[in-house]
């Protein structure tokens, strides 16, 4: 994954129940160097996770090129339930991440890159029947961040482990720093655009700290005063 989206509040882990907001341009929270502006809408941990897979099967490939797939192996690939509703769902997931516009400025980069996440999919044919295959192209301006200096390679089996919300988010964060330095709660707030009130974030942090701590992932945290510490296992 790009630092420069692992690093944002682009997928955020705000909650499941909440509707998923339009957002027209608007500039997501960003820790470190760099600009997010994003139009389309909302997205959400369910998509990252469904985009991380999609990337480890275009890595194969050259980028521009389809990527073919049976609905049945990626739903079980990303642990979900074997079901119409999977398979629906995940048909939304690429929807949505079709329908995208993602205007990414960082130093590294020297310019803004306006990306969609997924170019363009097949689903169905002509007459509305579900395809055996699917099929997926990610566009070739996607490599402009795909560059070795600025990747994180993420442990799948640890990140599918996780639930959807805060400890995925963090997990894909904190992935992104090999010594990981202290970081303000309000700050990891927005990174997760979370619209909790600052005492319910606290508490739910200490909860999603924990499960990374049991996933192995981490190997201590501590908060001190409004900062929290952690130190990785791996």
């Amino acid at each position: 994954m790009p630092n420069e989206i692992l690093r944002s509040a682009l997928f955020n882990c705000r909650n499941r129940n909440q509707p998923r907001l339009f957002l027209k341009d608007v500039e997501i929270a960003v820790i470190g160097d760099g600009t997010v502006i994003y139009r389309g809408e909302e997205l959400r941990q369910d998509d990252e996770l469904v985009w991380l897979h999609l990337i480890h099967l275009v890595k194969k490939l050259p980028l521009g090129e389809c990527i073919e797939f049976t609905p049945y192996s990626f739903v079980k690939a990303l642990g979900w339930p074997i079901k119409g509703q999977s398979y629906q769902r995940l048909r939304v997931c690429l929807s949505r991440m079709q329908a995208t516009a993602i205007r990414i400025q960082s130093k590294r980069l020297g310019c803004f890159v306006s990306v969609s996440l997924v170019q363009m999919f097949k689903s169905k044919n002509e007459r509305m029947e579900n395809l055996n295959r699917w099929q997926v192209w990610v566009g070739k301006e996607m490599r402009l961040l795909f560059d070795e200096e600025f990747l994180t390679r993420m442990n799948w089996e640890t990140r599918k482990s996780l639930p959807d919300g805060i400890a995925s988010k963090l997990f894909g964060y904190w992935s992104s720093h090999r010594e990981p330095f202290p970081v303000r709660i309000s700050t990891l707030q927005s990174l997760c655009g979370s619209e909790m009130s600052l005492k319910h974030f606290r508490e739910e942090l200490k909860r999603s700290l924990s499960l990374l701590q049991q996933a192995g992932f981490l190997e201590a945290w501590k908060f001190r005063d409004d900062t929290v510490t952690v130190k990785r296992r791996y």
